[in-house]
């Protein structure tokens, strides 16, 4: 590689300077050095501070040119490199040089970003999100036998006595970071299952999912039937409402196992169908039916009490019945509530 480097020097500079870099970080690897080192050998290199953070645990590690951690808080990144492994983004790399990247930063950070996957595959602290998603079907399949599902488990990384909790997800975030957000601290599998996202973790931290996340949540002790359950609360979610629990669900799960055709036919149903044509009305309807009350519903639309008034009135004509009684309320939430998991 040396006498490479030399030979490439005579055609140009820049190139020795990037067999260089390689060097560098083919010796770090060589030396199996961990990633606090792999960052203060980077920033001694670039000569500015240097990081790498890593998205399922949330650690970042900074190290200014000195060989010292860097203080917080961090400068903008000038330039960033994502770590991938296995085709996943499981963390990110960067430099804070105070004025404009230099020309050899981009391969410096190619190169501390393949380092630093080889040092998480080495030795942790974790293995990738993504699991295969055959293995994470013997797990929540029916079928399965439980000697099958206990070795599929032991494969994935769960404990014998640690708890499963099962999530079902429809994400227009990475199903890898959904995994890494609602377990950060670990274990968590995520595979796409058909058309819906399913996450096995040891713990569930609901509060913590982004915009653009609905998520089902399955509360038994059993995976086989935590799985059927996330699938059927996932259905209930709404913008409103994206991440439901099935133990939030209560009474309303009977909902979900009436057959489509039996709600089709319902005459609240099929009124409330049409109303989909209307979508002001619709809002309408939502945001009175989960706030029960006219005035909350109101401040919910940003209209004056009267307006959601005259609205629930015609609403009430079309659907047949009168939505400000009781009974009407009732009604109109169980056909809206109906209407739903036939669209889902």
């Amino acid at each position: 590689m040396e006498a490479l480097a030399v030979r490439l020097s005579q055609l140009d500079a820049q190139v020795e300077g990037a067999i260089r870099v390689v060097m560098f970080y083919d010796t770090l690897m060589r030396r199996r050095v961990d990633l606090p080192a792999l960052a203060r050998a980077s920033a001694g290199l670039a000569e500015c501070a240097a990081g790498i953070r890593l998205h399922g645990t949330g650690r970042s590690i900074r190290f200014s040119p000195g060989g010292g951690q860097a203080p917080a808080p961090s400068a903008p990144a000038s330039s960033t490199v994502a770590i991938t492994l296995d085709d996943e983004e499981i963390g990110t790399v960067w430099l804070e040089r105070p004025g404009p990247p230099l020309p050899l930063d981009e391969v410096l950070l190619d190169r501390l970003a393949i380092a630093a996957a080889a040092v998480v595959e080495r030795y942790g602290p974790a293995r990738t999100t993504m699991a295969d998603p055959a293995l994470v079907e013997l797990v929540v399949s029916r079928g399965t036998e439980e000697a099958a599902r206990a070795r599929a488990l032991r494969l994935l990384g769960f404990a014998p006595e640690l708890p499963i909790r099962v999530v079902a997800v429809r994400s227009q975030v990475p199903l890898d970071r959904v995994g890494g957000l609602l377990c950060p601290a670990r274990p968590v599998k995520a595979a796409p299952l058909g058309d819906v996202g399913v996450v096995l973790a040891a713990s569930v931290d609901r509060a913590a999912l982004p915009d653009g996340v609905r998520a089902g949540i399955g509360t038994a002790e059993s995976p086989e039937v935590s799985w059927r359950q996330a699938r059927t609360a996932l259905r209930f979610t709404t913008a409103r409402r994206p991440v439901i629990s099935h133990a939030d669900l209560g009474a309303l799960a009977l909902l979900a196992d009436i057959p489509p055709d039996t709600v089709r036919a319902n005459a609240d149903v099929s009124a409330l169908a049409r109303l989909a044509d209307a979508p002001e009305d619709l809002r309408t309807l939502e945001a009175y039916c989960s706030t029960g009350s006219l005035r909350r519903a109101a401040d919910q639309l940003h209209l004056h009490h009267s307006s959601v008034a005259r609205r629930l009135e015609l609403i009430g004509r079309e659907l047949g019945f009168e939505l400000t009684e009781p009974a009407g309320l009732l009604r109109a939430g169980l056909a809206l509530t109906a209407w739903r998991l036939l669209e889902s």
